[in-house]
């Protein structure tokens, strides 16, 4: 298992992976063969940014059991979907602001983001755990009130694309089963959400085959999993931590 960060050092940014406590600095491309420089720097020495910036963020929606029951909703028959704008992506450890003149309800969603590695476009399922370059943690954070504020059309989009409206990170981890994993997300000391990525109604091979015969996915886009039960609104002055044992914390406040 590798994980891969991002950071800013002394005002210039730069990835590499972890040792430890130390930073091994890497230069070229993440995702296409990036070689050690042999600068090591201490973890706590830097600024963590964003592990990854997509091309493009594709979020489900509805793909876990436990929600569908208690949402009496039906089980979806393909992966239903939206895009989170890249003005969304945001840093761990960074403030959330909740956006002016907004009055909305501001909730937060822990999931799992898959990276994908390499391109790929109508793969098979069996494929399709080879494209993916490894996995992160995100905060898909919803002005939920927006969503049906107008009854002739669902506002996803805007209720989910305000700035800073998607936390990823701290890192990624390779190396995983995406299949034993656990999110949990913590709200101000009290575990929120608690659940596998076993209860998904579309795997991970499944929605990187799937969603790749409906676009191209390129290095460095991201699948957000969907979420399950727990999520919950964010007050002022709250601190949401999303966790995946392998990956790391997330951890953002928001304001």
């Amino acid at each position: 298992m590798t994980h891969w960060l991002r950071f800013e050092h002394q005002g210039t940014p730069g990835f590499g992976s972890l040792d430890g406590e130390q930073v091994l600095v890497h230069g070229g491309d993440m995702f296409d063969a990036p070689v050690a420089t042999g600068q090591r720097l201490a973890l706590a020495d830097v600024s963590l940014r964003a592990p990854v910036r997509p091309g493009k963020a594709i979020a489900l929606v509805n793909n876990f059991r436990a929600l569908l029951q208690k949402l009496q909703q039906p089980t979806p028959s393909e992966p239903l979907y939206f895009l989170k704008a890249p003005n969304s992506y945001f840093d761990p450890g960074g403030v959330i602001s909740k956006p002016a003149g907004c009055d909305s309800r501001i909730i937060f969603e822990g999931e799992l983001g898959v990276v994908i590695g390499q391109t790929c476009r109508q793969v098979s399922e069996g494929d399709a755990l080879g494209k993916v370059f490894g996995y992160t943690c995100v905060n898909d954070v919803t002005a939920t009130d927006l969503l049906t504020r107008d009854p002739n059309f669902a506002q996803w989009t805007r209720a989910k694309a305000f700035d800073g409206f998607c936390p990823i990170g701290p890192m990624i981890a390779t190396g995983l089963d995406p299949a034993t994993l656990t999110v949990r997300t913590v709200l101000n000391a009290t575990l929120r959400q608690d659940y596998p990525l076993s209860d998904a109604v579309f795997s991970v091979p499944q929605l990187v085959s799937k969603l790749s015969w409906d676009m191209t996915l390129y290095p460095g886009d991201m699948i957000l999993c969907g979420t399950s039960v727990g999520v919950g609104v964010m007050k002022p002055g709250s601190t949401v931590e999303v966790e995946i044992a392998g990956i790391g914390k997330l951890s953002n406040r928001f304001e």
